[in-house]
């Protein structure tokens, strides 16, 4: 398929989301006693210079309003929402209104999730497509949308039917397969996670206990495997290898340098997400700041 994006416009929402963005659960408002909370970290968020805030788990569109209501510029998108968690019509028209009240803002991440989560798991790929071509019919553009892709054939349709790509889970390796395969002009936004703590020990710790539910889903681990990760690899909550191709850990030179090789890749944005073994919905407010100092 040609360039159904449009170079002009996906080239305005890499300026737009620019090299870095945060992800996070925390920010995903479903207290309404929380909202204020929410709104001010997002606020922040936007002050510090992150352009873009992924909504982590199976957001909606729902979910992006209050933080887009409370900032001014920052982009803000759903990381990931599940196809069959909503339906295509429903969120095209969520879309369309969001994006009359503020144009430019928001940005429909989309996923298959894992057949451990969803009962209606059969046909991953075909359900995308058809996904797509509901939303093409209710008129949401494809430069608006990415795709949670990990295998080529996903990566193909992020090229082909979305704006680009938000791999989630992912090494340097597979970014760098991963623009190979999108090309030069389509986003990739891969999600990489970060623990502030230079002790080997308690780094890895930490990201064992974070990364455990990850290695019981085989979307993930068969992407790993192709990039020469092993069983062995995969037992214990992660061998030490895998911790570190997966984490950012260290000093502020070791994570910068760690956050930078996504970029180096070939990825346009990295979405990043603080890990400190608080329950995900946290907001971990001093690790942003730490973030955004060490990459300022």
């Amino acid at each position: 398929m040609g360039d159904v994006t449009g170079t002009d416009h996906v080239g305005s929402l890499k300026e737009t989301v620019g090299r870095y963005g945060i992800w996070s659960i925390g920010l995903r408002p479903e207290d309404p006693a929380r909202r204020g909370e929410l709104a001010d970290a997002a606020a922040e968020l936007e002050e510090l210079g992150f352009g873009a805030v992924w909504l982590g788990g199976s957001s909606a569109v729902r979910h992006a309003v209050p933080l887009i209501e409370a900032t001014s510029r920052l982009v803000v998108a759903t990381g990931i929402q599940s196809i069959w968690q909503y339906e295509a019509g429903d969120t095209a028209a969520s879309v369309a209104e969001l994006e009359r009240t503020h144009p430019g803002r928001f940005l429909l991440g989309l996923g298959v999730s894992h057949a451990k989560l969803a009962d209606q798991y059969r046909r991953p790929y075909s359900d995308m497509v058809g996904y797509l071509d509901a939303l093409d019919a209710a008129g949401v553009p494809a430069g608006r949308r990415v795709l949670a892709a990990l295998g080529p054939k996903m990566l193909e349709l992020s090229r082909d039917r979305a704006a680009g790509s938000h791999p989630y889970l992912v090494t340097t390796d597979h970014t760098a397969e991963a623009r190979a395969i999108l090309g030069d002009g389509p986003l990739l936004a891969p999600e990489t996670k970060v623990v502030l703590e230079t002790d080997p020990d308690r780094a890895r710790t930490t990201a064992r206990d974070a990364l455990a539910v990850y290695l019981g889903l085989p979307n993930y681990t068969k992407a790993l495997a192709r990039f020469g990760f092993t069983e062995d690899d995969f037992a214990g909550g992660g061998s030490d290898r895998l911790v570190d191709a997966l984490f950012a850990w260290g000093d502020d030179d070791r994570i910068r340098e760690r956050i930078e090789a996504h970029l180096a890749a070939g990825a346009d944005h990295v979405a990043l997400q603080v890990v400190d073994g608080r329950p995900h919905d946290s907001l971990p407010r001093a690790g942003w700041r730490r973030l955004a100092a060490l990459l300022g």
